[in-house]
């Protein structure tokens, strides 16, 4: 099993947990990971989280060529902007498609940031498509970071934990990189029986936590109109039996994740940690 995973393949994997699904779910996760990265791979599409909006709007101040990718920058506006990070080392581990490091960079204005995957397709992608000075992209697995220690002020993880096999291990890969006085910025899902696991091994984190917050209802505004929802079908094939499949999977898969938050089911939470 791959340790740094697409955002798609997250959704995926929730919808996993319907049973109608499961032989077809349980088929393309093994093959998934280079094969929607491939599919999705468009100058248009850099951006595979599920968006964030809050009520009022947020209303945050967009260039027009980010306009299109409002809902999602919107998540990583909000993690990555638990701290400053004018002047500051950044790290993103499992960076996708490189669009929230692309934002971060242009609008931050860190001395530097780098975004690490495991996905090599992904990284050829951005290292192509997001031309920004001082963002840079390397190949790297999130429970083994290619980085001596305390390389950096800021690590930053987005809709991206919930498959690593070790998060424990993770975020002691995550403390060993920070520089003291460093944080840690983290967002992500999990379903209500994995909730206890998931607050021991953060309870045990060896960072101490400055903030918690339960995005759920957020996350639901963006997910009610996240375009990602309608770009993956899109980019299937133009054969009809692939298309419908896709369309009903990925369809499917947005209503009961949105379901899934909207009853309890699952929690998406947003934290901030520092490094002492």
């Amino acid at each position: 099993m791959t340790v740094a995973r697409t955002r798609t393949e997250k959704l995926i994997g929730l919808l996993s947990r319907n049973a109608a699904f499961d032989k077809v779910i349980q088929s393309l996760q093994a093959n998934s990971y280079r094969l929607f990265t491939r599919l999705l791979i468009r100058d248009d599409v850099v951006f595979l989280n599920f968006g964030y909006e809050e009520d009022p709007p947020m209303g945050v101040p967009l260039a027009a060529s980010d306009e299109p990718n409002r809902l999602p920058i919107q998540l990583y506006h909000r993690t990555g902007t638990q701290v400053d990070l004018t002047g500051k080392k950044v790290l993103e581990v499992s960076s996708g498609l490189g669009g929230g490091a692309s934002y971060l960079t242009r609008t931050q204005h860190p001395a530097s940031y780098t975004g690490l995957d495991l996905n090599t397709v992904a990284i050829q992608f951005c290292r192509k498509r997001h031309n920004v000075p001082g963002l840079d992209f390397v190949h790297g697995n999130a429970q083994s970071l290619p980085f001596a220690d305390q390389s950096f002020d800021v690590v930053i993880n987005v809709e991206a934990s919930l498959h690593y096999p070790d998060l424990a291990g993770f975020l002691t890969e995550v403390k060993r990189v920070l520089r003291p006085g460093g944080h840690f910025l983290y967002t992500d899902i999990r379903d209500a029986d994995q909730i206890p696991e998931w607050e021991a091994t953060l309870a045990d984190a060896p960072m101490r936590l400055l903030s918690q917050q339960d995005i759920s209802a957020d996350v639901i505004r963006g997910l009610q109109k996240n375009p990602l929802l309608d770009q993956i079908p899109r980019r299937v094939p133009n054969i009809p039996i692939l298309r419908n499949i896709a369309n009903d999977l990925i369809g499917r898969a947005g209503s009961l994740i949105r379901r899934r938050l909207e009853n309890g089911e699952a929690s998406y939470r947003l934290y901030c940690f520092a490094k002492d």
